[in-house]
This record gives structure tokens, C-alpha cells and sequence, in this order.
């Protein structure tokens, strides 16, 4: 498999302005470098084809219009290459009893007696757990286990690369689904599911928030999507809640939690509801009565 990057200078004064719009906009796929010694700088995003670079390009300069790049440069990526590159972002956690660990530190790595660990070859673009977003997720869903068990559902929306759905079952919980729309994330989740002998026991399937949720119901319902995204579907997600369940919501920076925090209470008004904040993201986490 290659993938194709696209490369462009960029001045250093430049960094904070773009990497502020990059988070307000919520627009995903690009990565700032920077050589302090050499004092250059460059934003870099690598896409799974020449024209689809290309269209994200005319979007980054349509996004940061007041900002100067260099002309790019576009290159065929070989698959060990960028493989290599995002295995320098993504380490070893662990949360509880429960680590989240490379598949190439497999060897290396020792579980201490009595605690679970999941395997992640993420791929390009889905979830590591090293983003603050997942982690909300993730300690909540362990908290929710040390509370309340291990009897309850679980439905993973969004699942990425299936890390909450995936972490679900490694803790132990029997009903756990996790959804989709994106088919390659759907994939990469039933390759991670089978890689750490989970095959078959987490329900994997494609859909919206809309399709994905329609009939279900969950103890545990979580959702790290996108602030904009989760303000659109509170109707579905809330009746996804089984009673006395949680929603965590998480995607969703600090500066917004607000907002979606009242969108989800108005629809909700009798349910207990609270933030928390890490770094510059925060969760929503709304409790049925």
C-alpha cells in the first residue's frame, strides 16, 4: 500500500495561527513540523491518493487564507514509511488495570499479574488512545466498570479504530457494539479485534448516527466524534441511553463544552450532566435517571 504526502513551508510565525484554525475548524489530517536548529518549518498531511491531497490542499489554503505557504511538494509514501512515522507518535498508556500498548512493542512490553492490555496497529488515521478525546473516553468507561460492573451494553459510535469498543471487552463487558461510517475504520477495527483474540465478540458493523443507533440501547454510550457532529444527533443519542446509563461525549474542545453541554441538556433535562477538561479538549457526560 502507499499513501501520498504533501509538504509546504511555511514561515514559523505562521505555526500558531494555522495550528488554531486546524482546531477551531476541527479539520483533521495535517501535522506541523518544525527544525528548531535549522529554524524551518513545514505543514505536512498524508492522504491516500494524488487528487484527494490535492483537494484537501485547496481547503487548507481556503482555511488559512492570511497565511503564506511554500509551493508544495507531493510524494508517493511506501507503506513502511509512514507506518514508521506515526509509530514515533504513538506510546505506550495505561489507564487502571487496563494498558493500551503498540503491536511492535509486543515483545518488549510486560503485563503486570491481574491487569488486561490491548494491542494497536491504528493505521494512519484512526484512534491511538494518545489523543486527549479518547482518553476521557476511555476513564470514563473504566470508571463506569469499577462503579457499576460489568453487566451492562456497550455501543462504541464512531468506533475509529474500535480502541473504546475493544477496550469495553478487554474489560470484560459481554454486549459490546461499535459502529462506523467510514467502512476503512469498520476494517481496521475487525483487524485490531482479531488481533487481540476478540474476533466475534465485539458486534463491528457501518453506520451513521442516525442508522448505527436506530433500535439500540446501552448502559454505556460513547460517542468522540465532533462537537458540530454530536449537536446535530442529541435526539438519537439520548435515546440510545438505557435507564440509569451514561452518555460520554468527547471530540469536543474546552471552549465548546459549553454549548453542547446545553444542547444536550434541553433535551434532556432531568439527567445529571457534567464536563471535564484535559488539555485543550473536554468530555460531556450525561446520566439517565
Amino acid at each position: 500500500m502507499q499513501l501520498v504526502e504533501i509538504k509546504a513551508g511555511v514561515s514559523g510565525n505562521s505555526i500558531e495561527i494555522i495550528d488554531d484554525l486546524l482546531i477551531e475548524s476541527e479539520t483533521t489530517g495535517w501535522n506541523l513540523v518544525q527544525d528548531v536548529i535549522a529554524q524551518q518549518s513545514w505543514i505536512v498531511g498524508v492522504f491516500p491518493n494524488e487528487a484527494e491531497a490535492l483537494a484537501r490542499w485547496e481547503e487548507l489554503q481556503s482555511l488559512c487564507a492570511e497565511v503564506k505557504f511554500a509551493a508544495p511538494v507531493v510524494r508517493e509514501m511506501p507503506e513502511q514509511e509512514w507506518r514508521d512515522s506515526y509509530k514515533a507518535h504513538f506510546k505506550a498508556w495505561q489507564f487502571g488495570q487496563l494498558h493500551w500498548v503498540p503491536l511492535w512493542e509486543r515483545e518488549q512490553f510486560t503485563l503486570p499479574a491481574g491487569h488486561q492490555v490491548l494491542w494497536l496497529d491504528p493505521g494512519l488515521a484512526f484512534g491511538t488512545g494518545n489523543h486527549e478525546t479518547t482518553r476521557l473516553c476511555v476513564e470514563r468507561l473504566v470508571a463506569w466498570a469499577d462503579t457499576n460492573g460489568l453487566k451492562g451494553r456497550v455501543i462504541d459510535a464512531g468506533c475509529g479504530s474500535g480502541i473504546l469498543a475493544l477496550s469495553a471487552a478487554k474489560l470484560g463487558f459481554e454486549q459490546v457494539a461499535g459502529f462506523d461510517n467510514d467502512p476503512e475504520a469498520v476494517r481496521v477495527s475487525h483487524e485490531n479485534a482479531a488481533m487481540n483474540d476478540l474476533a466475534g465478540k465485539v458486534e463491528l458493523y457501518e453506520g451513521d448516527l442516525v442508522t448505527g443507533l436506530h433500535g439500540r440501547q446501552a448502559e454505556m454510550v460513547l460517542a468522540n466524534i465532533l462537537a458540530e457532529i454530536l449537536m446535530r444527533f442529541p435526539t438519537e443519542l439520548i435515546k440510545s441511553v438505557a435507564p440509569k446509563g451514561q452518555l460520554v461525549l468527547s471530540g469536543i474542545l474546552a471552549a465548546e463544552s459549553a454549548q453542547v453541554m446545553a444542547v444536550f441538556s434541553a433535551h434532556a433535562p432531568d439527567w445529571q450532566c457534567e464536563s471535564r477538561q484535559l488539555g485543550e479538549w473536554s468530555d460531556v457526560v450525561l446520566t439517565r435517571p
